[in-house]
């Protein structure tokens, strides 16, 4: 079962341009727009954590590591929850999805 483009993260990203306008050096796309994630529980980050280990505990899910990613924009690389400097930090957990905007 593929992923059906029109819930992929990315859907609404464009092809990577140069800001110069000329030949972009690689193929990719631009990064898509976070929206303010909401953040329902804090985390205390532990020695050895990673971000789908997380992920499996609190959605049940590995794949859903990027909505931890987005709820905390000063965590710029999965990785980075393994630095020594992590351990202690609070870090936030938001919901597995966004409720619905009541209009």
């Amino acid at each position: 079962m593929g992923i059906n483009p029109k819930d992929a993260r990315y859907r609404d990203t464009l092809n990577y341009v140069r800001p110069d306008g000329g030949r972009p050096v690689f193929r990719g796309m631009r990064p898509r727009r976070i929206k303010n994630a909401t953040g329902v529980l804090e985390h205390i980050v532990h020695e050895d954590e990673r971000l789908d280990i997380l992920a499996l505990h609190y959605y049940n899910d590995t794949r859903r590591w990027w909505r931890i990613v987005d709820a905390n924009p000063d965590i710029i690389f999965g990785g980075d929850l393994l630095l020594n400097e992590m351990v202690g930090l609070i870090i936030l957990i938001p919901r597995v999805v966004e409720p619905e905007s009541v209009s």
